[in-house]
């Protein structure tokens, strides 16, 4: 544990120190949300988002860039420097999740910046990124079932059960519902960001109890990353993840989730994640079979909003509800 801790106070102090200059680098070249007509996952409008998020026109969008980089460069550098007996293909699930998904975020933050011309590179529809999403999570589900030996679920009073061939399918799943849950939570200063936060010491704890050190580094590092862009992403935010991280991010928790094997446990721990996604879709297909709203907004933090609850006292209760997810989380999977 000695060990973890030296690596998340490294990670803490690195990315710190990199996100002033960085800040001023995003700023410089303008990459930031420029204009308030805003977009949910699905490619809607969400003009009830502007409406209280309109003031933070300007903010920079990069966050998520920066911790890939510093998190990538520092998990090749950790497991040299430690001669950590590491599963190779372990470390290659979650680096191709955490590159691979920030390189489709970037795209989505690049395409804000860009024409909104429909026919050129950067008019590519959501279904289309939802297919490559898709993509990248079966091919990390491949490498789970076919390198490291994964197609089972452990349920608390019978053990490991296995479900084969169906595994693939099943983590692809979780990788793109996880993904695009942390997408839709991440709409408010620190909301996102904090929860994940939450749900990487859980798993941290777990993965220690398991004894599987390379997850654990990854996990460390990432948590100091995190920490370190969760000062400057707490209301007022200086800088938002932006989809680059949101999308990372999200994967990432989702696949460090399927290496521990506690899939109930999993759930549990992003409650509050779910949801968010389940607010968001329940709207969404009561508007498309129904036509209408079953619920006044959505996701459930923008619910909230509309309800008169301040930006901060949503982030900070959706912490405290974290929490308790964690707690309950952790206790089952220690069952």
């Amino acid at each position: 544990m000695a060990q973890y801790l030296g690596l998340i106070i490294l990670s803490v102090v690195i990315t710190g120190i990199l996100l002033v200059p960085f800040i001023d680098f995003l700023y410089k070249i303008k990459f930031r949300r420029a204009h308030q007509e805003t977009k949910d996952v699905y490619g809607k409008r969400t003009p009830l988002f502007d409406k209280y998020n309109s003031w933070k026109v300007g903010t920079p969008i990069g966050g998520g860039a920066l911790i890939i980089l510093v998190v990538s460069i520092m998990t090749f550098w950790s497991y040299g420097i430690l001669n950590i007996d590491f599963k190779g293909w372990e470390l290659a699930a979650l680096l191709i999740t955490f590159i691979g998904f920030g390189a489709l975020g970037l795209y989505d933050d690049l395409k804000k910046l860009a024409s909104k011309n429909q026919q050129s590179f950067f008019g590519l529809r959501f279904r289309h990124k939802f297919l490559v999403q898709w993509l990248l999570a079966t091919i990390i589900a491949l490498i789970l079932y076919f390198q490291l030996g994964y197609s089972f679920i452990f349920i608390h009073g019978f053990g490991l059960a296995s479900i084969g061939f169906l595994y693939i399918p099943f983590a692809a799943f979780v990788i793109v519902s996880f993904t695009n849950a942390f997408n839709i939570t991440d709409g408010l200063d620190g909301l996102s960001s904090g929860l994940f936060l939450i749900c990487l010491i859980a798993f941290l704890i777990i993965s220690s109890r398991q004894l599987d050190v390379s997850l654990g580094v990854f996990i460390a590092l990432l948590i100091g990353s995190v920490t370190a862009f969760l000062y400057f992403n707490i209301y007022k935010a200086r800088i938002w993840l932006g989809d680059t991280g949101s999308l990372s991010l999200g994967a990432c928790l989702a696949v460090i989730g399927l290496l521990t094997g506690k899939i109930p446990a999993m759930v549990i721990i992003g409650g509050v994640f779910i949801i968010e996604a389940a607010s968001s879709l329940i709207q969404l297909l009561s508007k498309k079979y129904l036509g209408r709203k079953l619920l006044p907004a959505s996701p459930f933090h923008l619910y909230l909003q509309k309800r008169g609850w301040e930006e901060p006292k949503v982030v900070m209760r959706a912490w405290l509800l974290g929490v308790i997810f964690a707690i309950l989380g952790l206790y089952i999977a220690f069952l």
